[in-house]
C-alpha cells in the first residue's frame, strides 16, 4: 500500500484521470511483448495480429456505446482531439459568418477554445448558456437562444466539476428543430453510466480512454456516418489515403480518413481491455452504486 505525508493513499481523482487495472496494464504488455507491429501495412503474422486486435478495439467501442457500426468510430489521441477534429474539419467546412455556436459557461477548455478559434476563422458567433441557482444548465435559456441561425450545440453529458447531468436527448430534439447539429463531450458519463449514442440522438460523441480504466494518449470520436462521410481530413499522413499522385490525392472512407500515420496502436488495444474492464462489471451496476446515498 502506497502512503502519501505518511497516510495510506486513497485515490479519488478519477475525473481527471482513472487507476489502471491488472487487465489493462497486461493488453499493453502483451502487445510491446508478443506482437509488436504495425497496423494496416504488413502481411506478416505480427502485423495481422497487431491489425486485428486494434480493429477489434474499435469494434469493443462501437458496441460500448451502441454505434451501428464500428466505422462510425475515430480513434484520437483524446477527447480534446476529437474535438478539434470536428471544429477544424466539419466547422471550418460548415460555418461561415453570422452563424452561431451555442455552448454553456460550464465547458471544459477543450469544448471551448477550439470554438474560439474556428469563429476567429469563420466570424461564427459564440453563445453562451448560463447555469441555475442550483447549478445546472439553464435549459429554459438554452431553448431560447436556439433559431435559424444556430448551427451547432456543444456541450458536456456529466460536468467534471459540477457533477450534474445534462438531459442530451431533449437538447438535441431542440436543436435539430432549428436545423443544429450536436456534440457531446462525454468524458465524464461513458465512464459512469451506460451511454447509447443511438438513444441520445446526438451528431456527434468524443471520449478519453484515461478516464475510463484505459490509457493515456487515447480518446474516440463518435459521429454519425454521414457527417463523417461529408467531412475532410483533419491531417494528412499514410493510412488516410487511397491513391496519391504528386499534385493530388484521394482519401480514404471514415474511420481511415481521420487517422493519418501509425496511430497509438497498444492504447488503442488497452482501451478495449478498459471496456471489457468495465463490461464485466456492468455499466447499469457502477452508476447504482455512484448514486447510492453516502453514510457518514
Amino acid at each position: 500500500m502506497q502512503e502519501v505525508h505518511g497516510y495510506k493513499l486513497v485515490y479519488l481523482d478519477n475525473a481527471a484521470t482513472s487507476q489502471k487495472p491488472a487487465s489493462v496494464l497486461k493488453a499493453l504488455r502483451d502487445y510491446y511483448e508478443g506482437y509488436n507491429a504495425n497496423v494496416h501495412r504488413g502481411v506478416h503474422a505480427l502485423s495481422a495480429k497487431a491489425t486485428d486486435e486494434y480493429e477489434l478495439a474499435r469494434k469493443k467501442v462501437a458496441d460500448f456505446i451502441n454505434s451501428p457500426s464500428d466505422r462510425d468510430v475515430v480513434f484520437t489521441r483524446n477527447a480534446s482531439e476529437a474535438i478539434n477534429l470536428v471544429a477544424y474539419t466539419w466547422g471550418l467546412t460548415n460555418l461561415k459568418e453570422g452563424d452561431e455556436i451555442v455552448l454553456s459557461v460550464a465547458e471544459h477548455h477543450s469544448n471551448l477554445v477550439p470554438w474560439q478559434l474556428v469563429s476567429q476563422k469563420t466570424g461564427a458567433v459564440l453563445r453562451f448558456v448560463d447555469l441555475t441557482s442550483e447549478e445546472t444548465l439553464d435549459l429554459e435559456q438554452l431553448k431560447g437562444l436556439l433559431n435559424e441561425r444556430t448551427k451547432l450545440v456543444s456541450t458536456f453529458h456529466v460536468s467534471n466539476v459540477l457533477g450534474c447531468i445534462n438531459p442530451i436527448a431533449d437538447i438535441v430534439e431542440w436543436a435539430h428543430a432549428v436545423g443544429a447539429k450536436v456534440l457531446v463531450d462525454a468524458c465524464q458519463s461513458v465512464p459512469h453510466m451506460a451511454v447509447d449514442v443511438q438513444a441520445l440522438g446526438a451528431d456527434f460523441l468524443v471520449a478519453s480512454s484515461h478516464k475510463m480504466c484505459g490509457p493515456t494518449g487515447m480518446g474516440f470520436l463518435w459521429g454519425k456516418s454521414e457527417i463523417l462521410e461529408s467531412m475532410p481530413p483533419f491531417l494528412g499522413g499514410g493510412e488516410m489515403i487511397v491513391d496519391v499522385f504528386l499534385d493530388r490525392s484521394t482519401y480514404a472512407s471514415p474511420p481511415s480518413r481521420f487517422e493519418a500515420g501509425t496511430p497509438a496502436i497498444g492504447e488503442a488495444i488497452g482501451l478495449g481491455a478498459a471496456v471489457d474492464y468495465l463490461n464485466r462489471i456492468g455499466m447499469d451496476r457502477i452508476h447504482e452504486y455512484e448514486v447510492l446515498p453516502l453514510n457518514i
